[in-house]
């Protein structure tokens, strides 16, 4: 009997049951549809909130022995790039950075600088506002310890240039993260509370009574999780495109990238539940370890606000988190309009994480 009986045929009933199970679950809705859906709306009606801090760049023309400059640069909420040439026009077309800056002599007395300010379409129209008045704000200290018996060192011309460029909405930032964090919450509380209530309910003690080998049982339940999770990646994202013009560069080729940079991290994520249904000795104690493993990602990884907002120190802890690597690729795919093979150095950390968790799970993964 045993030889005739299909695998293949009785993973898939299991997969049918787990999948029915998880839309009858309304904890399982919550979570992984309606919490992200809410932010996603939240943040769309808002419409453009400035970033924390603007990423600006001087031109390389600028005259830099002056007290503009030099001011300039120790102000914490300027991210000064490095980057010149065309790199730098690229990130100013993709609004990576807020205008690049042009400090010059004016050739009169008064005042002595003039300074210009360059920018492009995909860049928020209040960030460079706040720019503008940060650069106010210094020459208005300047005069006033340096120049006061002068109208002013220099003047900041209104007249802001502008180059063609891709417009950046909030959505294109809020909405990685939070499909993010549906992914890294079904993954991890999912997995961990469906295979610990299986154990308990002796399920997996049922199974075995039947000729299903213990590797389809695990396949059969993870592909349920699998398809409700990429079900719902489908809803967000249409969800985020088509009522709040969220960004997708090439449309379908760029939504299928997507899905499948949702269905590796997805993987990984689940690796992060089959541990904490292991580890747990009783139901009360999987919120605590599950937690443990997702709010830090959540608060750290880029999932609200931009890493670069945090304390140097802290940074390099961000960048090791798995989800900071999934936001990073997915916001690189979606407005960028990079490639999976473009982002090898994320995948590569997911990968990597993954090689780790699922040799951790195996170790401590128990049946009975």
């Amino acid at each position: 009997m045993t030889g005739n009986y299909n695998q293949v045929r009785a993973m898939f009933a299991i997969t049918k049951a787990s999948l029915r199970a998880i839309f009858r679950s309304p904890s399982a809705v919550v979570f992984s549809i309606a919490f992200p859906l809410i932010f996603i709306l939240v943040f769309g009606f808002i419409g453009g909130g400035s970033r924390i801090s603007l990423n600006v760049a001087f031109d390389q023309s600028s005259d830099t022995a002056n007290p503009i400059y030099q001011a300039m640069k120790g102000i914490a909420g300027l991210n000064v790039s490095k980057k010149t040439g065309e790199l730098l026009k690229e990130d100013l077309e993709k609004g990576r950075i807020t205008a690049i800056i042009r400090i010059r002599k004016s050739g009169v007395a008064n005042p002595p600088y003039n300074i210009t300010l360059t920018s492009s379409e995909a860049v928020n129209p209040q960030n460079v506002q706040v720019l503008q008045s940060i650069i106010n704000a210094v020459i208005a200290g300047i005069n006033r310890q340096a120049y006061a018996g002068a109208p002013t060192i220099a003047v900041i011309s209104n007249d802001v240039q502008k180059i063609p460029g891709r417009i950046y909405r909030t959505i294109d930032f809020i909405l990685p993260g939070q499909l993010g964090f549906s992914l890294l919450s079904s993954g991890v509380f999912g997995v961990a509370f469906l295979f610990f209530n299986l154990r308990q309910q002796l399920v997996l003690k049922r199974f075995y009574a039947t000729p299903i080998r213990r590797s389809y049982i695990v396949l059969g339940e993870a592909l349920s999780r699998v398809i409700f999770q990429m079900m719902t990646a489908v809803i967000i994202i249409g969800v985020g495109h088509f009522l709040f013009r969220f960004t997708l560069v090439h449309g379908l080729q760029t939504f299928l990238e997507i899905m499948l940079l949702s269905f590796i991290a997805l993987i990984l994520f689940m690796g992060f539940g089959f541990i904490v249904s292991s580890v747990s000795k009783n139901e009360s104690s999987i919120p605590p370890f599950a937690n443990l493993i997702t709010l830090p990602q959540f608060l750290l990884a880029g999932t609200f606000f931009s890493i670069e907002a945090f304390p140097s120190w802290l940074q390099p802890i961000c960048r090791v988190l798995p989800l900071t690597h999934f936001n990073n690729a997915m916001r690189n795919i979606a407005f960028e309009g990079a490639s999976l093979a473009s982002n090898w150095r994320e995948i590569g950390v997911l990968g990597i994480w993954a090689v780790v968790v699922y040799a951790v799970a195996f170790k401590t993964f128990k049946w009975e």
